[in-house]
């Protein structure tokens, strides 16, 4: 089996604009006669790869830790598309699709909101992207609420250098924080290898 890591790393991954930047520091050390390492973080939850819940833009949407774990582990699809998505091109898209499908587009991969209502009707469980939205910023609430007001998981941030065409298993449990809107997630892709 391969394993591919997607995620960016939070520290150094590009941040949305207003968003605030992470920090890490160590607290104790032992360079410093500590008997132990200690650091502490601290970051906006949408650093980095992350899940958006529907609460992220639904009020009445389901939070983070309540969403199904197994939204997030399972078959997907990943499908190199750079701009913004139309309800025609998904259309033609989603017969080849499994449940989760990834968006790889340097950075540039958006749903419009004809795309996201097409998924809305597909039975699409997560939507991923490399880039830092889904939607580009003059579509971003409208895009995101169609996704919400069915359940469906948005994979944001991803890092997809390298990573071929093709279906994969996607494993990107979000951390278990209660009441939250979103969460970081250690996203990786799994191949089975061909051959002996």
């Amino acid at each position: 089996m391969l394993l591919y890591d997607v995620s960016r790393d939070i520290l150094t991954a590009k941040v949305y604009e207003g968003d605030p930047k992470p920090s890490h520091e160590y607290i104790k050390t032992t360079e410093s006669g500590d008997d132990y390492n200690l650091s502490q973080f601290s970051m906006c939850t949408h650093t980095g790869t992350h899940i958006d819940a529907p609460f992220h833009f639904d009020s009445d949407g389901k939070k983070i830790n309540d969403m199904r774990l197994s939204t997030f582990f399972g078959k997907c699809t990943v499908v190199t598309i750079k701009g913004i998505l139309t309800g025609q091109d998904m259309e033609r898209l989603l017969p080849y699709c499994k449940k989760r499908l990834i968006l790889h587009g340097d950075g540039e991969a958006y749903l419009s909101l004809s795309a996201a209502v097409v998924i809305a009707d597909s039975g699409i469980v997560l939507v991923g992207t490399d880039s830092l939205s889904i939607a580009t910023a003059f579509d971003e609430a409208r895009v995101h609420m169609e996704l919400a007001r069915r359940d469906i998981a948005v994979l944001e941030g991803l890092s997809l250098g390298g990573i071929k065409d093709g279906e994969y298993t996607l494993c990107a449990f979000p951390l278990k924080i209660s009441n939250a809107e979103a969460s970081p997630c250690r996203a990786i892709l799994m191949e089975q290898e061909k051959g002996f």
